[in-house]
């Protein structure tokens, strides 16, 4: 009776050729990459993530999607590019040194001879242009014309929306920014150092805190011209007290570890082991906070902006689209696309919120 005959390398080639799969999944993860994969286990999270990305590209090209100036001019064979720089009247045969109203139907009928043409935006208008060759009454129903209507001012609703947003997206960007760097300076000093220097600045950020905000707009906004930059600075001075409150304690919790009494008796200075140990590992309520700072900063800006404290007319804002709303009740594509907007985008950073929550919390597997 013939035996089987048996390979003993098989085994070992099989073995062999598994040990690097293998190795490859117990691979360990960084915590940073942990904290993206809980991220990403969010769904709603990370597709809010994913739109807010392209609402902030399409709101930063809103010039090329929506401007009342065209992209590309060719008039008599010269090539001009209006939406950088609009050219006066007389380069297309007006008689005025004005800026080009391209709405203008004699500049209509210029472009519209032989060897004349003119490559527009999506969107004909801009944010702050009016259309005086409007047939309907402001503001207007939306229409071919204007796909949203008009406000009070005849001003396009698409562009006032889109325009809108951008400005109320980069002051929230702006406010949050400045309010996280000096609410991580004032808790990571108190928090670190503690004792007499931790008391004082928690009796100097109390008084500070109780100084009546609304008051204060209302002073500076009756002596200065309201602006964006007012407002950024004005509200940046009282924006960084919550969030020096879990700063403090992430550091008061981080600095009798370890790793950091490690680091001060290998001679590091206290600078560095901020930087270097403490700060990493302080920053889970800074990021989580991040986006609902946004929220109430775009919340704070068309909160002012509807009371008449905001930003001047010339700006487009969400807030001054509420008020008109409110003081034309019957054009109803004025506060309903206003509020969508609005609630559209806050839910969007609430969720990415919720989904950073989810992704800094290390009980989560």
């Amino acid at each position: 009776m013939t035996g089987l005959a048996i390979n003993p390398t098989a085994g070992d080639s099989t073995d062999a050729a598994a040990a690097p799969a293998a190795a490859t999944r117990a691979r360990p993860m960084s915590p940073n990459q942990r904290a993206w994969a809980r991220f990403k286990r969010n769904r709603i999270g990370t597709w809010s993530l994913w739109i807010m990305v392209a609402l902030l590209i399409v709101s930063a090209l809103a010039e090329f999607i929506s401007n009342d100036r065209p992209l590309v001019a060719k008039y008599n064979g010269e090539w001009t590019f209006p939406v950088f720089s609009n050219p006066p009247e007389t380069a297309y045969g007006g008689d005025f040194r004005t800026p080009t109203d391209w709405s203008d139907p004699f500049i209509a009928e210029q472009f519209a001879k032989p060897g004349n043409w003119m490559l527009r935006t999506i969107n004909p208008h801009s944010a702050t242009s009016t259309d005086y060759f409007q047939k309907e009454p402001n503001p207007a129903p939306p229409s071919s014309r204007n796909w949203l209507g008009t406000d009070s001012l005849g001003q396009d609703m698409v562009a006032r929306l889109l325009y809108g947003f951008r400005v109320s997206i980069v002051f929230a960007l702006a406010l949050a920014a400045i309010g996280t760097v000096l609410g991580i300076v004032a808790g990571a000093i108190q928090g670190y150092f503690g004792g007499r220097i931790d008391l004082t600045l928690q009796r100097l950020i109390e008084i500070w805190s109780s100084i009546p905000e609304l008051y204060l707009l209302i002073i500076f906004a009756s002596i200065f011209e309201p602006s964006l930059l007012l407002l950024l600075v004005l509200l940046s001075l009282f924006g960084w007290v919550g969030l020096s409150d879990y700063v403090r304690a992430e550091f008061f919790r981080n600095r009798g570890l370890e790793f950091v009494k490690a680091a001060r008796a290998m001679g590091l200075s206290n600078l560095q082991i901020i930087w270097r140990h403490v700060l990493p590992n302080s920053m889970t309520p800074v990021i989580t906070f991040l986006p609902f700072r946004m929220s109430g900063a775009i919340l704070a800006l068309v909160a002012l902006d509807f009371l008449g404290l905001g930003v001047p007319p010339s700006v487009p804002s969400l807030g001054d689209l509420v008020k008109q709303g409110k003081a034309n009740l019957d054009a109803w594509w004025i506060i309903f696309p206003t509020f969508a907007v609005l609630v559209i985008t806050l839910l969007l950073l609430t969720f990415i919120g919720d989904a950073l929550r989810d992704a800094f919390d290390t009980r989560k597997s």
